[in-house]
C-alpha cells in the first residue's frame, strides 16, 4: 500500500494568520524543521520509514525539498524537485527580477545583512555538502515565469559534485 500525507508546516496559511507569521523572516527555516518533524512523526508512527519516505515540491516547494535534503539527506529515500526556487541568494539579491521585491515581504530582503544571514543558512545551493543525498528527479522550465530553467540545472550540477553517494 501506500500512505501520503501532506504536512502543513509553518509559513502556509491554513492554520491561520499566525501560523502563516510564525515563520517569516528570521524564523523561515520553521518551516523546514516542522517538515522534518513530520517526517520523523510518520517514521516513529511506524507508517513508514526512511527507506520508504519520498518528498515532493514545485517552485517554493522545491526550495523546501533542497532545504530538507541538505538538513536531513538520511531521512529520504527520494525527492522530486519541480521547477525548484533552489538559487535563493542570488534570485533574491537581484530587484531587476520579476517578483523579486514583492517576495522580499516574506523571505527578507538579502540585500540587508539580517535578510543576508537568514537566508544564507537555508538556501539549497549554498547549503550543498559533501553528504549522501537521497535519489532525486529535477525539472526545470524553459519559460517558468517565476524560477529560471538555470536554477535547479546549476543546483543539479553542484549536487553530483559533492555528493557522496552513487
Amino acid at each position: 500500500g501506500v500512505i501520503f500525507a501532506i504536512a502543513h508546516v509553518r509559513g502556509g496559511g491554513e492554520m491561520g494568520r499566525t501560523w502563516y507569521e510564525s515563520a517569516k523572516y528570521s524564523n523561515k527555516a520553521r518551516t523546514f524543521t516542522d517538515f522534518i518533524d513530520c517526517a520523523n512523526a510518520l517514521i516513529n508512527l511506524k507508517w513508514t520509514s526512511s527507506k520508504q519516505l519520498s518528498i515532493e515540491g514545485r517552485s517554493a516547494g522545491g526550495l523546501l525539498v533542497g532545504a530538507v535534503v541538505n538538513m536531513a539527506p538520511r531521512l529520504f529515500k527520494a525527492a522530486v524537485a519541480g521547477v525548484p526556487f533552489v538559487d535563493v541568494m542570488n534570485t533574491m539579491s537581484d530587484p531587476s527580477i520579476p517578483l523579486t521585491t514583492g517576495e522580499w515581504e516574506e523571505w527578507g530582503n538579502p540585500n540587508m545583512e539580517q535578510g543576508y544571514n537568514d537566508m544564507l543558512k537555508y538556501s539549497p545551493y549554498d547549503n550543498i555538502g559533501a553528504q549522501d543525498y537521497p535519489a532525486m528527479f529535477v525539472s526545470s522550465g524553459l519559460y517558468d515565469p517565476r524560477v529560471a530553467y538555470w536554477e535547479p540545472a546549476k543546483w543539479v550540477s553542484k549536487l553530483r559534485h559533492f555528493k557522496t553517494d552513487n
